[in-house]
């Protein structure tokens, strides 16, 4: 006889919650882990932290960096495991943020492929993002330039909010000028706690929620990304990064070594380096130089960093603004609760989550486009990102706590106010909303 599995919103990962706090909130290894399985996370977490080098080097086991990259270590780009933030200032260097680059796709075979595996059709010069840094001897990509204009929002009793609204530029292009057809999309690295859990909901609990023709007359129309699965060489669902762009964590991360780092591995087999940028004429560190062994231990530790115990439960405010982000709407897209299914990891099985997402693709409105399309999301779609741990994240960012794909709101309600699209109506009754009840909701907020 199977036993239900108990609800507990306080714990939101089910099992697998730390109750940790303070900077290292997001770094704690799944609470169900046992010791043996501890050790593992404890060696991809080392494979995670520890910088790589370029080749040749006394070391075999991290050498082959670049020669070109974004940095040099995940956890650069992960900071404490947490999200990423955009550049601080003019000339500041953009470790945790990157830049994604295509170009339109035309009615070619190798464009179809392209799109078919990729996604996207990379830049025929610079390839499918912007690397910002070399080895030496190379010459990076160009640099993450982004400034912000301002515009104010004002709340129907009168109070104002300031936004900021980002704009790109890639100074000194080390290649030349990429040209008019050029398509960027500025993204910051996502928190890594809670993936092995979300790579265990259920597919079919995922589809079921797809509503593309809008059928039940809601304004929200949901679908899941269909993306390629490199292992199984077959279009699948997509989960994982900020269009849904990635099937499982393992393909993520061999994605993540050969974009960020210029780290090869069985699963992703080339780097981001184009013929023009003659990369072959700089020692690599043997192919491939991430070993499946690594790959499997990196994946292991991403799957096992453990969401922290929900706080304040029983606070008034956080009560009332759990029934107003109900009643605005917000769950349409940010689906509360799944039991997940069977993972190779007993851990993360049959455990009640409360991730509030729901991995489909929205239409997030102008403002928010990159128009840039991805598999089948279009320039104006995002995956709906997963709301556990939102209190934690000054704690574990500081003063450099962000939100959005690109960083642009430096606060909760900053987000909420730069939603559009399928998600306008719930943003207008925002705005209509009294400051005590903006407090409530942000109280809900943070009480993630």
């Amino acid at each position: 006889m199977t036993l239900p599995v108990q609800a507990n919103p306080a714990r939101p990962g089910g099992d697998t919650t730390t109750t940790k706090t303070g900077a290292n909130a997001f770094s704690m290894p799944s609470a169900n882990l046992s010791f043996d399985k501890r050790l593992d996370f404890s060696v991809g977490n080392s494979f995670f932290r520890n910088p790589w080098i370029a080749a040749p080097a006394t070391t075999d086991a991290r050498d082959g960096l670049g020669p070109l990259f974004n940095t040099n270590a995940c956890q650069s780009c992960h900071i404490k495991d947490g999200r990423g933030h955009p550049p601080a200032f003019a000339g500041d260097n953009a470790v945790s943020m990157l830049v994604r680059l295509s170009v339109p796709a035309a009615e070619t075979e190798q464009h179809r492929a392209y799109l078919r595996t990729l996604g996207v059709v990379p830049h025929p010069v610079y390839g499918g993002q912007l690397q910002d840094m070399s080895i030496p001897g190379a010459v990076p990509e160009g640099r993450v330039n982004i400034h912000y204009t301002t515009e104010t929002v004002r709340f129907d009793d009168g109070s104002t909010v300031e936004l900021r609204r980002p704009h790109l530029l890639i100074d000194n292009p080390g290649y030349g000028e990429p040209g008019a057809q050029l398509m960027t999309s500025a993204r910051i690295a996502p928190p890594m706690i809670g993936l092995g859990l979300l790579e265990a909901i259920r597919e079919s609990d995922l589809l079921v929620r797809e509503d593309p023709d809008d059928e039940n007359n809601d304004g929200i129309r949901g679908h899941a990304n269909r993306v390629w699965d490199n292992a199984q060489e077959a279009t699948v669902i997509g989960r994982f990064g900020w269009k849904a762009g990635q099937p499982n964590l393992r393909q993520q991360n061999a994605g993540a070594f050969a974009g960020d780092m210029g780290l090869t591995s069985g699963l992703a087999p080339a780097d981001d380096c184009t013929s023009a940028q003659r990369c072959e004429h700089y020692p690599d560190g043997g192919k491939p130089e991430v070993s499946d062994d690594i790959l499997d231990s990196v994946t292991f530790y991403s799957q096992h960093l453990a969401v922290p115990a929900r706080r304040h439960l029983d606070d008034p405010n956080v009560q009332a603004g759990k029934q107003l982000f109900l009643a605005l709407g917000c769950a349409g897209c940010h689906t509360p609760s799944y039991t997940t299914g069977e993972h190779e990891s007993p851990a993360l099985s049959g455990q009640r989550i409360y991730p509030y997402t729901d991995l489909l693709l929205h239409d997030m409105g102008e403002d928010l486009a990159d128009n840039r399309p991805e598999f089948s999301a279009s320039g104006r779609e995002w995956r709906t990102p997963p709301l556990w741990g939102l209190g934690y994240t000054g704690e574990v960012a500081g003063e450099s706590a962000r939100y959005l794909h690109d960083g642009r709101a430096r606060t909760l309600l900053e987000a909420v106010l730069w939603h559009g699209g399928e998600a306008a109506a719930a943003r207008n009754r925002v705005l209509s909303a009294s400051a005590g009840e903006r407090e409530q909701l942000i109280a809900f907020l943070e009480s993630l």
